[in-house]
């Protein structure tokens, strides 16, 4: 197994030199510039050494689409929201009780259009060790389903957040690295093929959709070089 600290399997994708690179080209790309209706944070994070991404799994128990999904922290932009990132602290503390320090967030990744169309903004940010965050969903409220105890220790969540959030879990970067954990689903249309969308597979849940695709260019933005990206969507062809 590599250690925290072997490159090839991303052990340095948290180091201050990764994120002056990671912050210089959020910047460059200018993509906090663009207007969205929701936002999401993409919590990096390290558990025991280890860097990782944090995953939420959205509560069975709400009503809507998002039921059971698997996603990143985050919701619909409030009026009282200044921008993107300002969405997507609020929705983390909202949901996690976790305050994310404005000089952890490294930027912004491009607006993406969930399956819905409605547009949403991919804001990066290390929450640091999760052993020193300590979260822990209440089991009364939660389902019991997980598939064990969280690699980090625990503290009590507020209930409004439990019934939005089920369960919480982590997946290091050297898993999503290994291609056996890689997959990617074909879409058809009417015409024959459609699209090709990444998998993310063999971890506590399977990760798939809009969060797929964010967690894929993390993967780009933090360790550019060591994936091979599987969204691939063909050019729209021009109308006659």
């Amino acid at each position: 197994m590599a250690g925290a600290g072997d490159a090839g399997d991303g052990g340095d994708a948290l180091s201050g030199a990764s994120e002056r690179r990671c912050r210089a080209r959020l910047a460059a790309a200018g993509a906090g510039g663009a207007a969205a209706a929701a936002a999401v944070l993409v919590p990096l994070c390290s558990v025991r050494g280890r860097p990782a991404l944090l995953f939420t799994l959205r509560s069975r128990r709400l009503a809507g689409p998002h039921s059971g999904d698997v996603s990143f922290p985050g919701g619909r932009r409030d009026p009282a929201d200044g921008d993107a990132v300002a969405t997507a602290l609020r929705e983390t503390r909202e949901e996690l009780g976790v305050a994310v320090a404005p000089a952890g967030v490294w930027g912004q990744l491009r607006t993406l259009p969930d399956r819905h169309g409605m547009t949403v903004a991919p804001v990066v940010a290390n929450l640091g060790p999760l052993e020193a965050l300590t979260l822990n969903p209440n089991p009364e409220e939660v389902s019991d389903s997980s598939p064990g105890p969280l690699p980090f220790p625990r503290q009590p969540v507020p209930l409004a957040v439990v019934r939005q959030v089920e369960e919480v879990f982590t997946l290091p970067l050297a898993h999503l690295l290994r291609e056996e954990n890689q997959g990617y689903t074909h879409f058809r249309t009417a015409s024959g093929y459609g699209y090709t969308l990444p998998v993310f597979l063999n971890g506590p849940h399977k990760v798939w959709g809009l969060t797929a695709i964010i967690t894929e260019l993390t993967l780009e933005l933090l360790l550019p070089g060591r994936y091979r990206r599987k969204t691939h969507v063909p050019p729209q062809k021009a109308s006659a």
